[in-house]
């Protein structure tokens, strides 16, 4: 997966940022709410969006309820490579999806032999 994130040139945290902020297109969303949604809690997320802002993809602006607050919304470039790198993603998944019942019987076993 990171392979086919790096060749748009997207980390796993970029790509979640970018999926939130489509989720609430063409709203706009304070950095918190997006923190608040984040997968990976740990992240940095005014970091993540600081380098979305330099590829173009993220647009930062000052909220019009509070002025001390800053919102951040996808460009339409964004928008696209968003659009791009999910169908990307989904045949990448899609490949490695492909087992047959015995395959995905000896996967299942394994992995619950790991739960264990």
């Amino acid at each position: 997966m990171s392979r086919v994130l790096k060749a748009f040139g997207l980390t796993h945290e970029q790509y979640n940022v970018m999926r939130i902020l489509k989720g609430k297109h063409p709203e706009q969303m304070c950095v918190k709410d997006i923190a608040n949604r984040m997968i990976e809690k740990s992240s940095n997320v005014p970091r993540i969006i600081d380098r979305l802002v330099a590829k173009e993809w993220v647009i930062r602006s000052t909220s019009e309820i509070d002025k001390r607050e800053t919102v951040n919304q996808l460009t339409e470039e964004g928008i696209r490579i968003l659009q791009e790198s999910t169908k990307a993603l989904d045949v990448q998944l899609e490949l490695m999806m492909q087992l047959n019942e015995d395959q995905a019987a000896q996967l299942n076993e394994l992995l619950e032999g790991m739960r264990k």
